[in-house]
């Protein structure tokens, strides 16, 4: 009976230790994975910060323009109700969304136009542009009296698309002339060639667009604007 008793309590004793051991070899594991959880639920955080800055910074704001200023909704660095473009858009046809500007009703809008106007089929695309610019303006401020505006200026085009539309040679002038007529209009004027300064591979195919780390740049120089 004695011999009995050493057996089970021998063999109980084994069992808790064992039990104790696989315990013990789990925790460091379970350790590593939830440590490992953490830091990329941090990182996806972090990841998504900047995003959520601009879109705070800019929740008043509305940017309005062409197939350029689309792609800061289209690679979701704001929400599409601060952004009012398209492509093939005009400083003529963006008169067509001054009911839509009102209804959004914004603290400031970003203006950036000019890489279809450039290509109007008249004798002085330049011009006919300017005319219609200033009807813009004019309409904002007898609709939105309090509402800043802020013209940005034409990025830039690469070589390869100038060479298969040379019209784009005349940026600079239309930039030139956005500018005169900020300051003719009370409005600011923001250029953005700075982006472009230390060279960029920026760019989409096309050598026009732009991938998502070129709006990133462009929020980043124009949060200071937005303040």
């Amino acid at each position: 009976m004695d011999m009995n008793k050493k057996i089970v309590t021998s063999l109980l004793i084994g069992s808790i230790a064992v039990a104790l051991a696989a315990c013990g070899n789990d925790a460091p594991e379970k350790q590593a994975q939830e440590t490992a959880s953490q830091t990329q639920e941090r990182g996806n955080a972090a990841a998504s910060a900047p995003e959520d800055s601009y879109q705070r910074t800019f929740e008043d704001c509305v940017f309005l323009g062409d197939s350029i200023t689309e792609g800061l909704s289209f690679h979701e660095l704001l929400d599409e109700k601060n952004v009012l473009a398209g492509a093939g858009k005009t400083a003529e046809f963006s008169l067509e969304d001054i009911g839509e500007l009102t209804k959004r009703n914004p603290k400031q809008v970003f203006i950036q136009l000019g890489s279809d106007d450039i290509l109007w089929p008249t004798d002085d695309p330049i011009a006919y542009s300017m005319k219609n610019y200033a009807k813009l303006i004019g309409k904002i401020k007898e609709k939105l009296p309090q509402t800043r505006i802020t013209l940005l200026s034409v990025t830039p085009v690469t070589e390869e698309a100038v060479k298969m539309e040379p019209r784009y040679q005349n940026i600079g002038r239309y930039n030139q002339a956005v500018k005169e007529l900020a300051g003719k209009e009370g409005a600011s004027f923001v250029d953005l060639s700075p982006i472009f300064s230390g060279g960029s591979d920026f760019y989409d195919a096309d050598g026009i667009h732009f991938k998502s780390e070129y709006y990133t740049k462009l929020l980043e120089l124009l949060k200071e604007q937005a303040k």
